[in-house]
């Protein structure tokens, strides 16, 4: 029912400790070449050690741009012209603004010039291989690159919509982010977000436990369980994986709808997702995932990307959302106000 994404760890030889060999796992599997030796670190119990903080944004799509058609890598030429862009395009919006600019015309689109060079330095002016090759999407497949939207479907909001209620006519037609609730998409380190784009793993043998900093969402896979029997809908899911071999396989179903995201991932009832994560050295984690939602989507979809360890140096921080959600009253109190006055 699901596609996966295999995942081929990259290196010239791969020595794997046979799975009796509790001691040996331990310490480690060896995976050598003449230039690059490297022990892959392992927890107590014998498992790659995936924990610590982890960089998962990225200057990569999430879906390919339509003009590149089929075409799934950039050359080292195209890279080079794309960041020296990139550059360029940080250098812009660094550039201090004109104090004596005049006033924008009526009706005139103003900019937040600020807000958009600070957003912009979250995520390095770089591309970033994916087994060894720049990738013009994360999405991988379909071979376009694009996710294969079913047009005539309508998420929870566009149900909402459809039914009457209005963006300001409570605070349930505002996006979950806004409300302090959860980040968006069903799971965050599904699309190369630009905002505080950091997470935090933490590992035990029966579990592993994805803090991401955005809304300080936390995610608690239990590993070698099975799914709830009542099919409760939770925020960011049901989720349960299985070790194949060091490969970490996690199941996700049961999301609310709620979760949906025209932004990246729409979603259904019926949505489900397979992740796979590879420790392919000490600073990288190819982390690979597959949607499936038969309502929402044509056929299921694939991705890939890399996680990078933050420099120690880089922490975690505490989200302190509600403390300073003054928007959302805010936009509630000028919609009752403009009702008003339109009576």
């Amino acid at each position: 029912m699901f596609c996966r994404l295999l995942v081929t760890i990259l290196s010239s030889t791969i020595l794997t400790a046979a799975s009796g060999q509790s001691d040996d796992l331990a310490q480690g599997t060896f995976v050598s070449s003449e230039a690059n030796p490297w022990i892959m670190p392992r927890t107590e119990f014998g498992r790659p050690d995936f924990q610590g903080n982890w960089f998962f944004g990225s200057r990569t799509p999430l879906q390919r741009p339509q003009n590149l058609g089929e075409k799934q890598t950039y050359d080292e030429q195209e890279v080079q012209a794309i960041e020296l862009s990139l550059r360029e395009r940080l250098a812009r919006q660094d550039a201090p603004l004109d104090p004596n600019r005049d006033a924008p015309e009526k009706g005139a689109r103003i900019g937040q010039e600020a807000d958009d060079a600070f957003l912009g330095h979250y995520i390095a002016p770089v591309l970033v291989r994916v087994n060894g090759e720049y990738k013009t999407s994360v999405i991988v497949e379909p071979s376009n690159g694009r996710i294969p939207r079913r047009e005539s479907f309508q998420d929870f909001y566009a149900k909402q919509r459809a039914a009457g209620l209005s963006a300001t006519d409570g605070p349930e037609g505002q996006p979950l982010s806004g409300r302090c609730l959860i980040f968006g998409a069903a799971a965050p380190s599904l699309t190369p977000m630009m905002m505080n784009p950091n997470l935090q793993i933490v590992q035990t043998e029966n579990y592993l436990m994805i803090m991401t900093e955005m809304i300080h969402d936390a995610r608690i896979v239990r590993i070698g369980d099975e799914h709830h029997p009542h099919n409760t809908p939770q925020w960011m899911g049901d989720s349960v994986a299985q070790w194949e071999t060091d490969t970490l396989v996690v199941h996700s179903k049961n999301f609310r709808p709620e979760q949906s995201s025209i932004r990246s991932v729409t979603i259904s009832e019926e949505f489900e997702l397979i992740e796979r994560y590879t420790l392919v050295d000490d600073n990288e984690i190819h982390y690979s995932f597959t949607v499936s939602d038969d309502q929402a989507y044509s056929s299921s979809f694939t991705g890939e990307r890399i996680l990078t360890r933050n420099a120690p140096e880089e922490k975690v921080y505490e989200f302190a959302c509600h403390e300073g959600n003054y928007s959302l009253p805010g936009i509630l109190a000028g919609a009752r106000r403009l009702e008003n006055e339109r009576q």
